[in-house]
């Protein structure tokens, strides 16, 4: 039904959550209380939606996200199913040190290992929980040793904006090729920290200066809305007429186009398991009816 609706006829990435589930409660999480919902996909109907894009939408690559999906227990299983059917893997995770045996049954079916990291020590253990950031490098130690690519997602605030290249430096150091910088939204939990909001934009414009200063050796993929006049190359979602760069699953089958719809339940997309496919579900205030743009990144 997006085919019909939209002319979409490729879509690259699929962001799947596989649960809301989370052993954390990050500040600014956009699930905000869906934290506690049981709502997952069964493995069957995890693949099922795989499936379905990579035959019907020429699906290249899969990132599995959460909650946390490393608490989801057939995590190996769906990704070895996506890259033994010539899927590119890449899973996002918090990196908690409980996991690392995950870690290491999920290494040979990884093609990137994303951890999610909010500045320097005192500052993601701030935002996210004591002592996570130390384990949340030990992991990134783990899978690079291990043979698989390492990233980190942060989400800049007022919190950790001055941390960026810091951080950078020293994720370098441990042989991450990529940062990707996000915008802070307020949704989820993030509503309850307003403060975590940058308020000046000066302030992204001083970070897109100092990362071009600093002349990093990693790759740094940054949300366009952190500064008013990004330079480099930039990655939309729509590219071309009828090919999406990514969309997001949630775990109660909501399909998600734009980034800046994620966390607001505005999708006019849903995956129905019932029926093995993609209805229809057209609302008021959904993304296609406002329409909502789409985040757009850009490697500086």
């Amino acid at each position: 039904m997006l085919k019909q609706v939209t002319g979409i006829t490729r879509v690259r990435m699929l962001y799947l959550q596989l649960q809301y589930a989370c052993n954390f409660r990050c500040q600014h999480c956009f699930h905000g209380q869906l934290l506690t919902s049981p709502a997952r996909y069964p493995a069957a109907d995890a693949i099922a939606l795989v499936e379905h894009f990579r035959t019907e939408y020429a699906l290249e690559a899969v990132t599995l996200l959460g909650g946390e999906p490393l608490l989801y227990p057939e995590v190996v299983a769906v990704a070895e199913h996506c890259k033994r059917a010539g899927l590119a893997v890449e899973i996002c995770t918090n990196g908690h040190r409980g996991f690392f045996g995950i870690i290491r049954a999920l290494a040979p079916f990884l093609d990137k290992f994303r951890v999610s990291i909010d500045g320097l020590a005192d500052t993601h253990d701030a935002i996210r929980q004591r002592g996570s950031f130390a384990s949340a490098v030990d992991a990134l130690d783990l899978a690079a040793g291990l043979g698989v690519a390492t990233g980190v997602t942060m989400t800049v605030t007022s919190t950790n904006i001055g941390e960026v290249v810091p951080l950078a430096k020293l994720l370098d150091a441990h042989g991450v090729r990529e940062i990707k910088l996000h915008c802070l939204r307020l949704v989820g939990n993030a509503t309850d920290h307003p403060e975590l909001a940058v308020a000046e934009n000066d302030a992204y414009t001083a970070l897109h200066q100092q990362i071009t200063e600093s002349e990093l050796k990693l790759d740094m993929l940054y949300d366009s809305d952190l500064n008013p006049e990004p330079a480099g190359n930039a990655c939309s979602n729509l590219i071309g007429s009828d090919h999406l760069d990514r969309i997001e699953a949630d775990p109660r089958g909501g399909l998600t186009v734009s980034c800046k719809a994620v966390g607001r339940d505005v999708n006019a997309f849903r995956w129905d398991s019932v029926v093995g496919g993609i209805v229809y579900e057209p609302r008021p205030a959904d993304e296609l009816a406002v329409p909502i743009p789409d985040v757009v990144y850009v490697n500086a």
